[in-house]
């Protein structure tokens, strides 16, 4: 039998999602001779646009799309892995859901560009300039750069058979999404590629899982206040953890380091809207409505990978359009 063929694209995001393949080490020798890697870019194999291009739709069996949709090439490679691929697979938590950089959908575009490229203390542009689409060199030579949208999720812009969340997806959970893809053992479509289990559930800190009941949270503070106990439930010593309603593929990963857990797996199954249950999920188990005050910069906290791929989305577009007319 021929191998399963496999592309690799990287929109808007930082290539950790990469590093998360690369770590795979020893195995993923095994995966590469199991497969062939038919498009992977831009980090790993100098293949152009026009050469995946020319491939006939559907010949790729599996395609993995990592970091959110930032500009106009982005929706075009998306667009195009859809049609290329047999099985198109939202990898990483930028692609599932937007991710911490979807937070620019708090402004518009250029208050983004002017903060930048002209606000900051240490830039340096007496002439305030502004990247731009096109640009005209010597009068002859047209440059372009792709024109900046709002940031969307994969599966605003094209449908997506499956999700794995993470910023950047856990290794060892890689390594069974993997396994899961060779072995045809997949969920169905639509699905998150998940173990299913929260990060309190994974978590040797939650005190249920020593027989005794949680307490509820009786004051809130941030991780640059005090010192973080290194023995006991964060949520409970006040740090706001995200864990009870998070996906725990990365085995408790930030809390095993002494961090709270904001959110970057992705939502339990079940969970629509991620910001909007943690909000509920961490309102309910506070001992005072009084401590929600203290909660500082909520939408950060809440929504810190989620924003774009949420209800409010629809929300901020409405408030930005009126700020341009």
């Amino acid at each position: 039998m021929s191998k399963p063929k496999i592309a690799y694209y990287l929109a808007g995001g930082c290539a950790g999602c990469d590093i998360a393949l690369v770590d795979l080490a020893d195995y993923l020798v095994d995966v590469l001779n199991a497969v062939e890697v038919v498009f992977f870019a831009p980090t790993l194999v100098d293949v152009k646009y026009k050469d995946f291009e020319t491939l006939p739709d559907g010949s790729v069996d599996v395609g993995f799309f990592s970091g959110n949709i930032r500009n106009k090439e982005h929706e075009h490679m998306a667009k195009l892995m859809r049609q290329k691929c047999k099985i198109l697979i939202a990898f990483g938590i930028c692609a599932c859901l937007g991710g911490i950089k979807g937070l620019v959908n708090l402004y518009d575009n250029q208050e983004l560009l002017e903060k930048a490229y002209k606000d900051t203390f240490s830039t340096d542009n007496p002439d305030g300039i502004l990247p731009s689409p096109k640009f005209v060199i010597d009068g002859k030579y047209e440059l372009e750069l792709p024109e900046l949208t709002e940031v969307k999720t994969l599966d605003q812009v094209v449908e997506v058979d499956y999700y794995i969340g993470g910023c950047p997806p856990h290794y060892n959970h890689v390594k069974k999404a993997l396994t899961a893809l060779l072995k045809g053992e997949l969920p169905p479509k639509g699905s998150w590629i998940t173990m299913g289990h929260a990060v309190c559930e994974v978590c040797v800190r939650n005190p249920v899982g020593r027989g005794e009941l949680k307490n509820p949270v009786g004051e809130v503070k941030r991780v640059i206040e005090g010192q973080l106990p290194e023995d006991k439930c964060l949520l409970e010593a006040g740090y706001l953890c995200l864990g009870p309603i998070t996906q725990g593929d990365c085995g408790a990963s930030c809390i095993k380091n002494n961090m709270p857990c904001r959110g970057c797996g992705g939502p339990i199954p079940g969970v629509k809207d991620f910001g909007l249950r943690a909000i509920s999920a961490i309102a309910s188990i506070l001992e005072k409505e009084e401590l929600i005050d203290k909660i500082a910069a909520p939408i950060y906290l809440f929504y810190r990978y989620s924003l774009a791929g949420s209800m409010l989305r629809k929300r901020i577009k409405k408030e930005t359009k009126k700020k341009e007319v």
